[in-house]
């Protein structure tokens, strides 16, 4: 179990660089759809534009799919493979060292 829990830890590691930018630009796109367009009265044509960057629309139809996928994808792989390694950092005994990476 150790090894796979190693194995997670460099997964993880490795992958969250490769997902961090789309996700950022999905989060921070559909937020600024959603507060520009509640909270600034702008109209939904006024803030399409964050709507096409939020679905990758910018990608073009055949990519579009995609980055959704790979979107979702990396987000579920970081929550399940982070849970995982929060789940071990718990259930060590609490006279072990904390500060190990």
């Amino acid at each position: 179990m150790t090894s796979l829990l190693v194995q997670f830890r460099r997964l993880h590691g490795a992958m969250a660089p490769v997902v961090l930018a789309p996700l950022l630009l999905t989060v921070s796109s559909g937020m600024a759809y959603r507060l520009l367009k509640d909270w600034a009265g702008l109209s939904r044509d006024q803030v399409h534009w964050l709507m096409a960057l939020h679905e990758g629309e910018w990608l073009g139809p055949h990519a579009e799919p995609f980055y959704v996928l790979f979107n979702g994808l990396g987000l579920a792989w970081m929550l399940v493979t982070g849970a995982t390694l929060l789940g071990q950092r718990w259930r060590r005994r609490p006279g072990k060292a904390s500060l190990e990476p």
